[in-house]
């Protein structure tokens, strides 16, 4: 699934959040047996745009958690795995891919809602994204009969992305490395050409991505992993449990990486994969053993 991403700009997601949408977006084409690529816009916004739009499509003036526009009217009781005819007729000559419909969230509803059902907000874009997309491949819940058939399409999807019923967000190793090799197409390395990504798990369950930018200034090139873990301890985190990092070839963590991730978690879970999905696993305390360290006094600002 192509997606457009289409914010304003006060109520972007975060890169992760993205990434774990991007991939749920592409569990309910294969849910649905589509394998034709496909084109949906998404737009996160406040309150305020979703009320006004609820307002003047639907004739509801109040703000809701998602909305959704199909790009094509299916017959009753059709859903896009049937409906070819009528998927060619959306074709995009110039995105190369069948457009489908638009999706609009409103990120106070889906922050709101998180807290109140008590799991991440990671879960709660998922869920909303998937409803959302279930309805533009002409899943529906005005009848009872309408939304079990729609409800057990979701939950096909939601289990897929590690998600079941009245739970939250498993952070599957799949996810995570999922998540490093869409981290790794952000890449700016146009003088070694070796793109890597990398996916950071912390304690309290948030996700940070980076990616390798070089330099011409070589000494000054970052790498994925430290780019990872700089965005997260920047955000507060310093705890941490996995880091799934992706590169075209097999690469562990480079020494100065392993320093910098030993600071904050010596005996870090590493894994990496490459080639065809291929994947090792290892510990950062094997990676680098006999770390160096220094007593710490706790940091300005840090509790």
């Amino acid at each position: 699934m192509i997606i457009e991403w289409n914010h304003d700009p006060a109520f972007a997601p975060d890169q992760a959040t993205q990434a774990l949408m991007q991939a749920a977006a592409d569990k309910c084409l294969a849910a649905e047996g589509v394998d034709a690529p496909c084109l949906i816009t998404v737009r996160y916004c406040g309150d305020e745009e979703i009320r006004e739009i609820n307002r003047t499509c639907r004739g509801i003036d109040h703000a809701t958690d998602v909305l959704s526009f199909p790009a094509i009217g299916y017959p009753h009781g059709a859903t896009l795995g049937t409906c070819g005819r009528l998927l060619r007729q959306e074709y995009d000559d110039e995105k190369k891919a069948f457009f489908i419909g638009d999706i609009i969230i409103s990120l106070p509803h889906m922050k709101a809602q998180a807290e109140e059902y008590g799991h991440s907000e990671y879960r709660e874009a998922v869920y909303l994204l998937v409803h959302g997309v279930c309805h533009l491949m002409g899943y529906d819940h005005m009848q009872e009969e309408e939304r079990a058939v729609m409800r057990k399409m979701e939950e096909k999807v939601t289990g897929a992305m590690g998600i079941e019923r009245n739970a939250d967000l498993a952070v599957s190793d799949e996810t995570l490395l999922s998540l490093a090799r869409e981290a790794q197409k952000k890449s700016y390395s146009p003088y070694s050409r070796f793109s890597v990504g990398a996916a950071l798990l912390t304690k309290s369950g948030r996700i940070f991505l980076g990616c390798n930018i070089e330099n011409a200034s070589f000494g000054l090139t970052n790498c994925a992993e430290r780019t990872a873990m700089f965005k997260a301890v920047s955000e507060g985190e310093l705890e941490f449990e996995t880091i799934a990092i992706s590169a075209r070839e097999k690469a562990w963590p480079c020494g100065a990486c392993r320093q910098v991730m030993s600071e904050f978690a010596p005996d870090l879970r590493v894994l990496i994969t490459w080639g065809d999905g291929e994947v090792e696993e290892s510990r950062l305390s094997v990676l680098l053993p006999g770390q160096f360290s220094l007593d710490r006094e706790p940091s300005e600002g840090r509790e």
